[in-house]
């Protein structure tokens, strides 16, 4: 099949075998992927991205290398074959030219169309999103799959539905693509507190107020640093919502949200983590209170420059799918499931080894092996090997999914907004010392969003009514101290 002159020149064959060998390696992939159920985020990468992306490059190389060819003949006055621009189809080679253009086109169209929702489905993946820049996503994937949203794509959150925001996160992500290729990227990666899509437009998808549930139980057991990690249980009544279903949101922790309740702040950090002033906004009576810190009040200027947040669900579920666990919390949970023998001192010594931060994963593992074989052959010999090994194993996977050093993230450096005892969370606003100019205090008391109705050892403990509650007695003899100070004071550092 003869085409048309000006097609044979270096750069139009160069880019022929370009997007050919393009093709062929796409369709190999592709077969690959469905016939053998094969494939990964890198090879999802170069097949429905960078493969495609050749193609199309070959593909323009042949136009732009008969059009050169074309006016390098003019320009060296070289007969050409007719004229640019002359189709003549009774002439066989304008005729097949024709064909292998138009059967190109709709075939490229087609494998184009395919290839590009296959791109966009591929870039919407949690594959993609976890995985693919591995070493910087490590620690935001692997909490992700730890977390109680590992179901939920990353996009449904991040992104969520509509062109706009499908824009707004490519474009972003190109300058991440750059950070990473530079290697320029913070460690940790901040939170995009500021750039996140508002919680009605994501969690309310699923998580929508109308259908909030009355109050739930929650069961925690725990255990203290001592010889024999006594065992310590505490049984609460979550006030999620109101006490009746039909009284949806009149009250409990869900009121915060109450659509006749507008709740605005203003936060003096990035984080959000001090919250010197709140107003609560009465919509359906027209009532309006003002509260602000009587400790650290922000000056009148700072109030008139900042713009108030009006409350939403991530100001509280702020960590909803990446879950940095305190060292003390995944401890006692790998305590309770088996997976760390509950052999003498377990509990002081995890604490212990992980209390200082590491360079790099590999140093914090042999530290972890060398302590715990250490102590348990010089403390307790007859502790059995296997009860040590576990015990060694149990410590590493739970730092393996909560501590990165490579990266920097941790617990440490991602506060979680939810309860009260290791971050400030609740305790930002209900401190007692938000006072209104008549004297109203937002409410430090225990009882308005839970009550306990269990706790102790499994030898002694005091049990209440369901709808009662217990005075919460401290696990630890410290006499009345835990009521004038806040938990953070001592359990954000010494792991108590």
């Amino acid at each position: 099949m003869r085409l048309p002159k000006s097609y044979y020149n270096n750069l139009s064959l160069a880019g022929t075998i370009l997007a050919g060998i393009s093709l062929l390696l796409i369709l190999f992939s592709v077969v690959l992927t469905f016939a053998f159920d094969a494939g990964s985020s890198y090879l999802g990468l170069f097949s429905y991205i960078l493969l495609p992306g050749i193609m199309l490059l070959g593909l323009l190389l042949i136009p732009i290398g008969m059009l050169v060819t074309i006016r390098r003949a003019k320009k060296q006055n070289t007969p050409m074959p007719g004229k640019w621009l002359v189709i003549d189809f009774n002439d066989p080679r304008y005729r097949n030219a024709a064909s292998v253009f138009i059967i190109g086109t709709v075939v490229l169209i087609l494998l184009s169309a395919v290839g590009s929702y296959e791109a966009y489905h591929y870039t919407e993946s949690v594959e993609f999103c976890g995985t693919v820049c591995h070493k910087v996503m490590k620690p935001e994937h692997v909490t992700y799959l730890n977390s109680s949203h590992a179901r939920v794509s990353c996009v449904e959150c991040h992104v969520g539905q509509g062109a706009n925001w499908y824009v707004k996160s490519k474009l972003s992500g190109l300058y991440q693509v750059y950070a990473v290729l530079a290697n320029n990227y913070p460690r940790p990666i901040p939170t995009p507190i500021t750039s996140l899509r508002p919680a009605k437009e994501t969690c309310e998808e699923c998580h929508w107020p109308q259908k909030f549930y009355t109050s739930r139980l929650r069961f925690e057991k725990h255990y203290l640093s001592d010889s024999a990690n006594t065992e310590w249980d505490i049984h609460l009544r979550m006030k999620t919502n109101s006490t009746h279903g039909a009284s949806n949101l009149m009250e409990g922790i869900h009121w915060h949200i109450n659509p006749n309740i507008k709740i605005e702040y203003i936060a003096s950090d990035a984080q959000r983590e001090n919250i010197p002033w709140v107003r609560m906004i009465n919509v359906a009576q027209g009532d309006t209170t003002l509260y602000e810190d009587s400790w650290m009040p922000l000056e009148p200027e700072e109030i008139t420059a900042a713009t108030p947040r009006v409350m939403d669900c991530m100001d509280c579920h702020n960590r909803p799918s990446h879950n940095y666990r305190l060292p003390s919390e995944f401890i006692d949970y790998a305590i309770t499931s088996g997976a760390i023998p509950n052999i003498p001192e377990v509990k002081q010594l995890a604490m212990e080894v992980l209390k200082d931060p590491y360079p790099t994963t590999d140093t914090a593992l042999m530290v972890i092996k060398n302590t715990f074989a250490e102590f348990y052959s010089d403390q307790y010999p007859t502790v059995p090997s296997s009860l040590v090994d576990r015990a060694i194993s149990g410590v590493i996977t739970g730092f393996e999914n909560n501590i990165f050093p490579e990266m920097g993230a941790s617990w440490d450096v991602y506060p979680d907004h939810i309860g009260h005892v290791e971050f400030n969370g609740c305790f930002r606003c209900h401190n007692d010392t938000h006072e209104s100019s008549s004297g109203m205090k937002i409410t430090k008391d225990c009882n308005a969003c839970h009550t306990i109705l269990m706790q102790g050892t499994p030898d002694y403990s005091q049990s209440a009514p369901l709808h009662e509650g217990l005075d919460f007695q401290h696990p630890v003899d410290i006499e009345e101290a835990w009521k004038e100070s806040l938990c953070t004071d001592c359990h954000r550092y010494l792991y108590l």
